[in-house]
């Protein structure tokens, strides 16, 4: 990376903030995208200080026009495509902005690197994606608009000959402006530890399992994608272990200086949580993933990437962020 020409859009949000760092202090030319000046990347949080050196450039990637200009003018070597949308309500209430943010703002970019064949682009997809071809349709607007980002991605990629990747994380966490399970519970007990009384926070399931790694980690794995990923490729990242939401709350819960009421939602068996929990592992091994044959998918495990920063660490850190930077972003 060193001295390359990198673009990273969603330059503002939870994950662009973190690569915008990373890749700059790895020695790349950076170009740190936001929709607009003041633009905070659709998280709570103060709009973003980047590192010294890093140039911000503002583009609605929607404006097919600007996204030609700006390719023209940065000329990237490489692009890390993190902007979107990704609220499930919000696509309920608006799908068609989902299909827009999500589907056409990613081919005005790619079709726009077409003048440039040798820029590798990284487009980050997510794990909410449906079974293409399958029997059940998609759950939400999101999903659907993310599926079709993924498909249009790879398929533009082939059609053109473009150096065309995938990243598909799991649940980032991590210190920064984050609409997240781990940064929503902190900041109703740091809300609570500085004497407020906000609404009781609802959780659904003790049992329900997910896969939380730090964001600092899939960034890293972001670069590895980029400097060794064969194109084509949809490369899934995670920490490797699933986690009850219970036992990631009692971490929250434990460091708090106050006591902290949660709602559980409705008294379940622990049977019928157990039956949740075999339901979210049945998508998380397979139910979610389109056809094999479509594209090939492998752990980026397998380019000598492995997380580094344990559970602990990341809730630890994001007690400190939101106790020192209130609802601030990282500078």
């Amino acid at each position: 990376m060193n001295r390359r020409r990198l673009l990273i859009t969603g330059a503002g949000g939870f994950t662009g903030r973190h690569a915008v760092r990373s890749f700059a202090a790895e020695g790349a030319q950076v170009t740190a995208v936001l929709r607009h000046p003041g633009n905070d990347g659709g998280s709570r949080g103060a709009a973003p200080i980047f590192p010294e050196g890093v140039q911000v450039h503002y583009c609605d990637l929607s404006d097919r026009k600007a996204v030609n200009e700006m390719i023209q003018m940065v000329v990237p070597d490489e692009v890390l495509h993190l902007a979107g949308k990704n609220s499930v309500p919000e696509s309920w209430r608006d799908p068609l902005l989902y299909i827009e943010s999500n589907v056409m703002a990613t081919l005005y970019l790619l079709e726009a690197l077409r003048s440039l064949p040798q820029s590798r682009v990284l487009v980050a997809g997510s794990r909410l994606k449906f079974k293409a071809g399958g029997l059940a349709g998609p759950p939400h607007p999101y999903s659907l608009s993310k599926t079709l980002e993924e498909l249009a991605s790879l398929a533009w990629g082939t059609l053109f000959r473009q150096p065309v990747l995938m990243a598909e994380p799991c649940n980032l966490i991590g210190p920064g402006p984050s609409t997240g399970f781990c940064s929503l519970l902190t900041r109703y007990i740091v809300t609570l530890e500085a004497g407020g009384k906000p609404p009781l926070f609802k959780l659904s399931s003790r049992y329900d399992l997910r896969d939380f790694l730090d964001v600092r980690d899939a960034v890293k794995a972001y670069s590895v994608i980029l400097n060794k990923g064969e194109t084509g490729t949809v490369y899934k990242i995670d920490s490797g272990r699933q986690r009850s939401l219970g036992e990631v709350a009692e971490h929250l819960v434990s460091r708090s200086a106050v006591a902290v009421p949660l709602d559980w939602g409705p008294e379940a068996s622990e049977a019928q949580d157990q039956n949740a929990l075999n339901q979210t592992q049945r998508e998380d091994s397979g139910a979610v993933v389109p056809d094999v044959q479509a594209t090939p998918e492998v752990n980026v495990a397998t380019l000598g990437w492995k997380p580094e920063i344990g559970l602990e660490t990341s809730l630890t850190d994001i007690l400190v962020h939101y106790r020192t930077n209130g609802e601030g972003g990282l500078v």
